[in-house]
């Protein structure tokens, strides 16, 4: 990779610098223990293509006047990268994307496979064939973490490293400002929701060697039942009950089968918080108590719930009354960042930290750099402001959307328990046609609706040899069958006004439809039966 100065490698660092203890751990040796007299100590800035000497030199080709304009214009971005390495804090305003850049490149300049003199014989240097794959990932090519923890510090890549803690270091800032307070550990991991619960799973096995159940009220998605299978674990299906529209958690359920199979025997509790209407979050007050009172440990998938104050609100109850020893979140539906990333998020620093350790191997940097960015360009202001449009889409969906289904006698499901998922019934067209419904899902997708879920009566499926009757609808046998649709972060008004326009017009279309096939049917039964008298 080619640099601009040679000064960027042999520059001795100005400025306050810290203790040998934090230096240690940069470089990878002294265990990374912490440094005593740590509200002190400043991490080191990265270096400086354009420092005090290298201004100094430029005078001699440019007036010294405009020199000095634009190192105080460069000061503008040093001072903020200053201010976020000493807080470790989400800036409360959104950076320009040229200060990004800088720090990108200039973290990168401390990776070795980026210094100028680098001679590498190891299997691993950061050699990457591709300019367009090394522009990319701007050069941070070391990814995270070493062999034996993700959140260690590797010596090679002073910069990758940086870039990972300061990312840990935000997003815990973000949680707290979503509501989780209290929380005191996180750590993106690069593998989806599924996985990361998958890995939480395997680190209780170390302390609970002779568990092998996990209690999960029931939710129907895949990757949440299919990450305690491939854990190694037996999950054990609580039903919902329900009370009006919502499907709710069966508390006395859960704790009857505790005492049926032993705490000692159950792995952990796995409750859910963001899901689809008519499911909405479990009780997770009751249930961080009942782990608290059986000395369960207590996972949350808490998959898009980030975004919503009231599913944050729960865990912050649920830890403070009760037991949460982990809470899981996506990277993707929480961030709008691409998908591949999640946080893993807990009140007990030392269990965050044997997570962390459990994964093998490094991992990549990609989606804590893209997470990284996303907080950087929005700002703490800015990603308030989106959770803040995200609520009031979220009431003007729910009233505009109870309009359409009152227009075709249908009904919007209350499920006030829900603050990010709304469903409407559709048994006017599961009446008249069983296939209807599935049909009218398919309309909404040829006509670019995405993220709309259709979900009939009576489906089946089986999950690693579990079979779930009335699949995607979280209950055995749900009374009608429904249409889901989400306020998700960073959804727009017009998402929203033109998926009722285009909903209402499937919607007529499938009633002309059904009434065209009723016709049909009925001709084809009299012409049935005027055979049958002429025979």
């Amino acid at each position: 990779m080619r640099n601009t100065s040679s000064a960027l490698i042999r520059r001795e660092p100005t400025g306050p610098q810290p203790c040998g203890q934090r230096r240690a751990a940069l470089s990878g040796s002294g265990g990374g223990s912490r440094c005593r007299r740590e509200p002190r100590c400043r991490p080191p800035l990265p270096p400086s293509a354009m420092n005090a000497e290298n201004f100094s030199a430029s005078e001699r080709l440019v007036t010294a006047a405009y020199v000095r304009q634009g190192a105080q214009g460069r000061r503008a971005h040093e001072l903020r990268l200053r201010a976020l390495l000493e807080q470790g804090k989400c800036p409360e305003d959104g950076w320009d994307e040229s200060t990004i850049e800088l720090f990108l490149h200039e973290l990168a300049i401390m990776d070795s496979n980026n210094f100028l003199g680098n001679c590498g014989v190891g299997e691993r240097e950061g050699r990457v064939s591709s300019e367009l794959v090394a522009r990319r990932h701007y050069r941070l090519i070391h990814g995270i973490g070493r062999s034996g923890d993700i959140s260690a510090v590797q010596p090679k890549a002073a910069g990758s490293s940086l870039l990972n803690k300061l990312t840990n270091s935000l997003v815990l800032d973000i949680i707290k400002l979503a509501g989780v307070r209290t929380v005191t550990n996180c750590f993106v991991v690069p593998m989806a929701t599924g996985m990361s619960l998958t890995l939480c799973f395997l680190t209780l096995r170390h302390k609970r060697p002779k568990a092998k159940y996990i209690i999960w009220p029931r939710i129907d998605q895949k990757s949440c039942f299919k990450s305690m299978i491939t854990a190694g674990f037996e999950p054990v299906v609580i039903e919902n009950v329900l009370e009006g529209d919502e499907l709710r958690t069966d508390i006395e359920a859960v704790e009857a089968k505790i005492k049926a199979l032993g705490a000692e025997n159950i792995l952990c509790v796995h409750s859910t918080t963001s899901c689809f209407a008519p499911r909405v979050p479990d009780r997770l007050e009751e249930l961080a108590v009942i782990c608290a009172n059986y000395d369960i440990p207590h996972i949350v998938n808490n998959a898009y719930g980030v975004q919503s104050s009231k599913c944050m609100h729960l865990i912050q109850q649920g830890a403070r009354i009760g037991r949460i020893d982990a809470f899981v979140q996506s990277l993707d539906k929480n961030f709008m960042v691409p998908v591949g990333g999640a946080i893993i998020a807990g009140f007990n620093e030392s269990f965050i930290q044997e997570i962390s350790k459990m994964y093998p191997g490094r991992a990549s940097a990609s989606p804590s750099l893209d997470v990284l960015i996303t907080l950087l360009s929005l700002g703490a202001s800015g990603y308030k402001q989106l959770l803040k449009e995200r609520k009031e889409m979220f009431f003007y969906l729910s009233s505009e959307l109870k309009k359409l289904a009152d227009n075709h006698n249908e009904r919007l499901l209350d499920t006030p328990h829900n603050p990010i998922s709304l469903a409407m019934s559709l048994k006017n067209l599961d009446e008249n046609n069983d296939a209807a419904v599935t049909q009218l899902g398919s309309m909404l997708f040829t006509r670019q609706v995405s993220g709309a879920r259709v979900v009939p009566c009576g489906s089946v499926q089986t999950v690693n040899n579990y079979t779930f009757k009335g699949f995607m609808s979280h209950a055995n046998d749900y009374p009608c069958a429904y249409l889901n649709a989400a306020s998700a972060i960073g959804i727009k008004k017009q998402d929203v006004d033109v998926f009722l326009k285009r909903l209402d017009k499937c919607l007529k279309t499938s009633r002309k439809e059904a009434k065209k096939q009723k016709t049909v049917n009925e001709i084809s039964n009299s012409d049935t039966g005027t055979e049958e008298l002429e025979d």
